[in-house]
């Protein structure tokens, strides 16, 4: 894995989810808020799991050099959440996105890994800006957007969905780290 795209925080290392990660990935997309506020991406079992990440996460990665990265606490290396970069069909720029398992919400472990993939994405990935969606109910992910730096500046559908999501945006001229 190349070194450069494994990124550090005081308490997080975030690399490239890869498909070791298959059953963490599993577990992850077929909790109850994942399937709620992200919805469920029909993965069925880890070896389903191998499959979306080698068709939608390596794809992109190595067609972008950015993509989904799992979280893993330093403390005892346990992957708790994935947090990326994502080009998704039908949403105009790079969304900025995250997700953790149900123990380890609540202490601060998304804004941790969101800010630093935030500072990956202009410092070293040469993004001008970032984009997020969340659903009008997530109410902690739009908290996250804001404390983030984003800004909610209206609402978008995405590709076929007839939902109606909350778009959030903010510029590198208007990022401070």
């Amino acid at each position: 894995m190349e070194k450069s795209l494994v990124f550090e925080t005081e308490r997080l290392i975030l690399r490239p989810t890869n498909t070791e990660d298959a059953s963490f990935i599993y577990e992850l997309v077929n909790t109850p808020k994942w399937l709620r506020f992200i919805g469920d991406r029909n993965v069925t079992s880890p070896e389903v799991a191998e499959v979306y990440i080698k068709t939608r996460m390596l794809t992109q990665l190595k067609r972008l050099g950015f993509s989904n990265f799992t979280v893993i606490r330093k403390s005892d290396t346990v992957k708790i959440g994935t947090c990326g970069l994502y080009d998704r069909e039908g949403l105009d720029g790079i969304d900025i996105g995250f997700a953790f398992l149900p123990d380890y919400e609540g202490f601060g472990y998304g804004f941790e890994s969101a800010d630093r993939i935030k500072k990956a994405a202009f410092e070293q990935f040469g993004l001008t800006e970032l984009v997020a969606i969340t659903m009008q109910d997530n109410f902690v992910s739009q908290k996250l957007l804001e404390k983030l730096g984003l800004s909610k500046t209206g609402t978008t559908k995405v590709g076929t969905n007839p939902q109606e999501f909350l778009l959030y945006k903010i510029k590198k001229e208007n990022w401070v780290y």
